[in-house]
């Protein structure tokens, strides 16, 4: 997860119900594996209204991915890499940038 408070929807603050993976499609095990995924709970993630949730949203759906990929980094960059490093790893592990 991308936050300390893995137990609580991001958006609301009601108890964690779903994960949300930040980056989807073929790439979604590497983001698992890297813990690219946000807390969530039903309504937010893809059981609440459209313009309230994660999922069908097209807005979110953009801005996911993204915010996976400067978890990412940011998560690099505190390990000793610099921006640039951090970058051209995201890039050479899923084979994109995001941004």
């Amino acid at each position: 997860m991308i936050t300390e408070y893995v137990d609580w929807c991001l958006i609301c603050g009601k108890p964690r119900e779903a994960e949300h993976h930040l980056i989807r499609g073929p790439l979604r095990m590497l983001a698992d594996e890297d813990g690219l995924k946000i807390p969530m709970c039903n309504d937010h993630h893809n059981m609440g209204k459209i313009d309230s949730r994660i999922h069908d949203n097209i807005m979110a759906e953009k801005l996911s991915p993204i915010i996976g990929q400067l978890a990412y980094e940011k998560r690099k960059c505190a390990e000793g890499m610099t921006e640039d490093e951090a970058r051209e790893d995201f890039r050479g592990r899923y084979k994109r940038s995001y941004l």
